[in-house]
């Protein structure tokens, strides 16, 4: 079993480099044999590890448990072991017409040793759902979990401990010290999930030995609601969206922003969507928890903070007082409120009111780039100007996040919610190095391009290919 220490860190990344010099490109049946491997063990830990996961939460959906963070990463690997054949293979460029008749290709090379640091809110998604795609480029991988997620990082080990050796993959916890040493070690690759203020700190970690990164952030991700939408399904959707895991998902509604005159009829409709949803939060073992008390705290500031700058707080449910906390609906909301200032990650739903489509998108556009936007409505004007205009890491249509459950689609985020992607054939190339390999023909005179300079060839090629110089400047 690893040692969660700054020594074992250092310890196990040389082991793992020496078995990247063994076998540095593993075999594509090897690559397989592995996921397939990983996929049958998520099948028979499902029920350990919804559990785990749910006793660090206190209490945490089973459903989603295992949706989220257990389905979610087997569909990923049936979407490799059907695709990596193809994203393995070298791919044929062309030669330039200076060059044409010699070989011109890119090879897809596994980088070596791939870092994965998860967050606590869905922890075995963010940290098995890169490893799929390290595995599948051929990587070898060290996965540092969140000190917030104990039970799921033993589970976790264990499983991955009965698939693998610590050569090709190490589970790591530990607390704050081992993760700034773990951002530090000189890694072929580093895919972080966290905040954005976490992530700079990754990222200025990374730089000290030039660590490429892939960082999955957060940010205030919005839902408009078209004139076009129904207020009814608009609100239910995006009343699940911030029931779901009590809002601690970096891709949840952060805020709704909804013609001024139906702002009313979508907090009822949102209401009831939960209250419907969840009639006893307190009581329902479907409802999750706030994760921790100092989570829970965090809530009730926010939602004072509202309340102390004039907004109005309409709660969709009785909570406990402690970590059960349902959906609070915010109307009356200003920029000065810390709801509109900070990433919620909790069940708080503001609603602002807007005149019109191009009010919301001068909302959106004044903010830093969502990891999501979502959109309500069927008015395809509105659908174009979203994707062609509009900066976000994705976008769903008439519902939320399910463009987070394509394997074929990349998922990242744009500016300050995130960089890169490790999903889809947009991860696998970025785990792996794309190497140019050009081979020149032995009957191609690349020595008529030697000095002595001036030759007819060399003069002919500039004037063909370059064109004459202009004499007047």
């Amino acid at each position: 079993m690893t040692n969660d220490t700054i020594d074992s860190l250092a310890s196990v990344l040389a082991r793992q480099r020496a078995a990247c010099a063994a076998q540095p490109y593993p075999p594509l049946d090897q690559r397989r044999r592995d996921l397939r491997d990983l996929r049958q063990a998520l099948q028979d830990w499902q029920d350990k590890l919804a559990v785990a996961m749910s006793e660090d939460f206190g209490r945490r959906s089973a459903f989603e448990c295992k949706m989220l963070d257990v389905l979610a990463p087997a569909l990923q690997i049936d979407h490799a072991l059907a695709h990596l054949k193809r994203w393995i293979r070298p791919q044929r460029r062309s030669a330039d017409w200076l060059f044409k008749g010699n070989s011109a290709r890119v090879v897809y090379q596994p980088k070596g040793v791939v870092g994965i640091i998860a967050a606590w809110n869905f922890p075995i998604i963010e940290a098995v759902g890169p490893l799929v795609t390290a595995l599948a480029a051929g990587n070898r991988a060290m996965i540092k979990m969140s000190e917030y997620s104990p039970r799921s990082t033993a589970v976790l080990r264990d499983m991955l401990a009965s698939l693998f050796s610590e050569e090709q993959v190490a589970v790591f916890g530990g607390g704050v010290e081992v993760a700034r040493a773990f951002a530090g070690l000189p890694l072929d690759h580093i895919v972080f999930t966290g905040s954005p203020a976490i992530g700079k700190e990754v990222m200025r970690a990374a730089s000290a030995n030039l660590t490429p990164v892939t960082l999955e952030l957060g940010g205030k991700s919005p839902a408009i609601v078209g004139r076009s939408a129904s207020i009814a399904v608009a609100a239910a959707s995006i009343a699940h969206g911030k029931a779901f895991n009590a809002g601690q998902a970096c891709v949840a509604p952060d805020y709704a922003l909804v013609p001024s005159a139906s702002v009313g009829a979508f907090v009822a409709a949102a209401e009831l969507a939960f209250r419907r949803m969840y009639p006893d939060p307190v009581g329902d073992p479907e409802y999750t928890w706030m994760a921790s008390d100092r989570q829970a705290t965090r809530v009730r500031e926010l939602l004072a903070d509202a309340v102390a700058h004039g907004a109005t707080v309409t709660p969709c449910g009785a909570g406990d007082g402690g970590r059960v906390v349902p959906l609070h609906i915010v109307t009356g909301v200003t920029p000065a409120m810390r709801i509109m200032r900070e990433e919620l990650f909790a069940p708080i739903l503001p609603v602002l009111a807007c005149d019109s489509f191009d009010e919301a998108l001068r909302l959106v556009g004044a903010a830093p780039r969502p990891l999501a936007l979502y959109y309500y409505g069927s008015d395809e004007a509105e659908c174009r100007r979203l994707q062609r205009d509009v900066h976000a890491g994705g976008m769903t249509f008439n519902d939320w996040a399910w463009h987070v459950f394509q394997c074929d689609l990349p998922f990242g985020g744009s500016g300050n919610s995130g960089i890169g992607s490790w999903r889809g054939p947009e991860g696998f190339y970025a785990l792996s190095h794309a190497k140019s390999v050009f081979r020149v023909r032995r009957w191609f005179p690349t020595g008529l391009f030697r000095p002595p300079y001036g030759n007819l060839v060399q003069r002919w090629s500039m004037d063909f290919f370059l064109g004459k110089a202009r004499r007047d400047l």
